[in-house]
């Protein structure tokens, strides 16, 4: 009952705004994991019901995302391009095509590239990906003891680099990632500032990574709202759980009907 008035609450106060904020993880969120990344595109019906909020012109929507942004532009494959955070916060791609990356310290980048050199080398059976402000191992999908081990050798190779300055560890299901730069958090509080601390805001995400977003949009002037959307429930910084897809797409089709009768 308690979800269910929080809620209610929100989704009156996006129905009188005049261009609320609706932010949105993306694997997990909008679409399921896969072993093959590449092939994790929207559940059914996503991604027409954010056509929809799209076309009506009264919403600012973004995707914020640990990839890179034209990767998830990419898996969307919406007509009209939305604007997306990638790589946690680090890259900003507008609709209209702009692209922003955030400039990193010299010596930030420089154990980052020796980390990268080492893991094209030898990956020790996990999946490496390499993005410009970050390594990434993936051991999804793999046996459960060959998981282990790769989980224990990532540890062992990330965790002393994670406490250099400018460096940050990050845990996520089946993976490790050892960044610099923006987070989640910081994108998010971004676009509330340029909405000038004014407008509704809701961030719907799934995992570890996603609670910096959460806290962020709980601390909000605004009316907000913070959405874990999990198959299963845990500990969380989030306002209410959802469990995608089904309430993802009942999630969508509020919002819908909220901004037409605003």
């Amino acid at each position: 009952m308690q979800q269910d008035n929080k809620l209610k609450q929100f989704f009156d106060s996006v129905a009188e705004a005049a261009r609320p904020l609706l932010l949105l993880d993306y694997d997990g969120t909008l679409a399921d994991f896969r072993v093959d990344r590449f092939k994790s595109k929207p559940w059914a019906g996503v991604r027409e019901l954010l056509t929809a909020i799209q076309q009506q012109g009264r919403t600012h929507m973004a995707v914020i995302s640990g990839r890179p942004p034209r990767e998830v532009s990419s898996l969307l494959a919406l007509e009209t391009p939305i604007e997306i955070w990638g790589l946690h916060g680090a890259e900003r791609l507008y609709p209209d095509g702009r692209h922003e990356r955030e400039e990193l310290p010299a010596a930030t980048l420089a154990h980052l590239e020796a980390l990268r050199q080492q893991l094209r080398r030898d990956a020790f059976g996990g999946l490496f990906e390499d993005k410009p402000n970050a390594a990434v191992m993936h051991w999804r999908g793999q046996p459960p003891q060959k998981a282990r081990r790769i989980a224990e050798r990532t540890l062992e190779l990330f965790e002393p680099l994670g406490r250099m300055e400018g460096l940050e560890l990050l845990r996520f299901e089946a993976g490790l990632e050892l960044r610099a730069g923006r987070d989640k958090g910081a994108a998010v509080y971004t676009l509330i500032e340029e909405a000038n601390h004014s407008q509704p805001v809701c961030y719907l995400g799934d995992d570890i990574t996603d609670e910096a977003a959460f806290q962020v949009v709980n601390n909000a002037r605004s009316p907000h709202l913070s959405v874990l959307m999990s198959r299963k429930k845990r500990e969380t910084t989030a306002d209410v759980w959802l469990r995608p897809p089904a309430d993802l797409r009942k999630f969508l089709g509020r919002w819908l009907d909220a901004r037409k009768g605003g």
